[in-house]
């Protein structure tokens, strides 16, 4: 497989990554504020209990976008980065 299509495959799988981030969300945005009508609903003075779910739903929210727009996500290995580090390593004998 050629360098541009290890590129153009890549490119579509963090698309697909920041669309999935996307309607996560949307999703997230629904989920807490379910969870809030029902405990505002059920029991408003009581223990605000939907804090559990917008926090855990949050951590996942975390690291979905990281692994979308930050860090996480991992550049192609492409043909010239593997001859960078055969080069390196023959420098190094």
């Amino acid at each position: 497989m050629s360098d541009d299509q290890n590129l153009r495959d890549f490119a579509r799988k963090q698309l697909k990554k920041k669309q999935d981030f996307k309607q996560y969300l949307w999703t997230y945005a629904g989920v807490s504020a379910l969870v809030s009508g029902i405990w505002f609903v059920t029991t408003p003075e009581g223990y605000f209990w939907p804090i559990w779910v917008i926090f855990g739903m949050g951590v996942g929210a975390l690291f979905a976008g990281l692994d979308a727009y930050g860090k996480l996500s991992d550049k192609p290995i492409t043909d010239a980065d593997v001859d960078a580090e055969v080069e390196r390593l023959r420098r190094k004998d």
